[in-house]
């Protein structure tokens, strides 16, 4: 049994196996060959891959010649349109949606780490978990952005992820106070492009900028582009449960990850909990690529005190459930919102949980 707010009966794979009309994946890359992998499990048959027209350089991908879509049109009258390549800015979206009205256009859900699927089997094997989640948000926005993801990550349709897509200076003005925060961890750190804008935002007015970031290239671009700013703290080491030394597979970007079957370029790296860099925080941001559990257990403490949070939600099949319930399960307290802000699939899906509106510092999303 699924939860009422869960409206679609299809999944993505469902019907890209039932239709009849051709099916081209757009893009190239670690996406395409995973929904490849899917394609192969489920007897999906695809007809080629497509990009966008400047990367079309007479090159092929897994056997087949890359076209522009204008030559698949050329030469096809209907077919399906699979994305398989995140778009997380304005003119990309934009395209893609173009695309869509044309052509029906489904951008299926496939884990960015771990295995499995997002599918109807696993909605009603985690649904009380899912229910529980829809339950414990705070407002009326957590509540339509939560659904319609759900619905997204099922069907593959962006028009889920249009209606629930929330710009940032809208989360910002709804969402936040920064006048006193004064305390600010950001684990996942990339290159400090959230460091910077947590210093922009705060007009420079905070007392320590912690940040930790486990992949080596990553962290000396984050070392030049936070060096004017003060008290900023680098940590090159990987957000955890504990302080321990873990196998980190340093590939740069989403590759990156914490690698216990150590496969690939392996290196030790030193895990770093929330709860050792500091006493108290007021806002702790995690986009840790697919170890949020672990960070979160690790900033226990933390949370326990009342430190507003933001977590991504898109890294692994359970995230969705497993990490809302988490922070409920440590402090009950903290008010729980999802907001999606743009992008296609839902990798900018992310949990806020904040303290009661009188409390010194709310949220922040980034």
């Amino acid at each position: 049994m699924l939860p009422e707010f869960i409206t679609e009966r299809t999944t993505s794979w469902e019907f890209l196996r039932s239709t009849k009309l051709p099916i081209f994946i757009y893009g190239m890359g670690d996406g395409a060959v995973k929904i490849m992998n899917v394609f192969a499990e489920k007897g999906i048959a695809v007809a080629g891959f497509f990009a966008s027209d400047e990367f079309v350089r007479g090159h092929s991908f897994m056997g087949y010649l890359v076209h522009s879509l204008s030559q698949i049109e050329e030469q096809v009258e209907d077919f399906i349109v699979v994305l398989a390549f995140g778009a997380g800015y304005q003119s990309l979206y934009d395209r893609i949606n173009r695309i869509a009205e044309k052509h029906t256009l489904i951008a299926p859900d496939v884990p960015v780490y771990g295995g499995g699927l997002f599918d109807l089997e696993y909605c009603e094997k985690n649904c009380d978990k899912l229910s529980c989640v829809y339950g414990l948000l705070a407002d009326d926005t957590s509540r339509l952005t939560f659904a319609n993801v759900i619905n997204f990550k099922l069907s593959g349709r962006i028009e889920y992820l249009n209606r629930c897509t929330t710009p940032k200076e809208e989360i910002f003005r709804e969402l936040i106070d920064l006048k006193s925060c004064r305390e600010y961890i950001d684990m996942g750190a990339y290159n400090g492009d959230t460091v910077l804008e947590f210093a922009e935002l705060t007009g420079g007015s905070y007392d320590n900028i912690y940040a930790v970031e486990p992949d080596s290239r990553n962290f000396r671009k984050l070392t030049k582009n936070t060096e004017g700013l003060h008290d900023v703290k680098l940590y090159n080491g990987a957000a955890w449960s504990e302080n321990c030394m873990l196998n980190f597979s340093d590939k740069s970007g989403r590759q990156s990850a914490i690698d216990p079957f150590k496969a690939g370029k392996i290196k030790e790296i030193q895990g770093i909990t929330g709860d050792s860099l500091t006493a108290h925080a007021d806002l702790i941001k995690m986009d840790v690529e697919g170890a949020e559990r672990e960070a979160i257990l690790g900033a226990r403490r933390l949370l326990e005190g009342g430190s507003s949070l933001i977590a991504a939600l898109y890294h692994r099949n359970e995230d969705m459930f497993d990490i809302p319930l988490l922070v409920h399960e440590i402090n009950p307290k903290l008010k729980l919102y999802v907001r999606h802000q743009l992008y296609i699939p839902a990798w900018e899906t992310n949990l806020i949980a904040s303290g009661p509106p009188d409390s010194d510092c709310r949220v922040v999303s980034f």
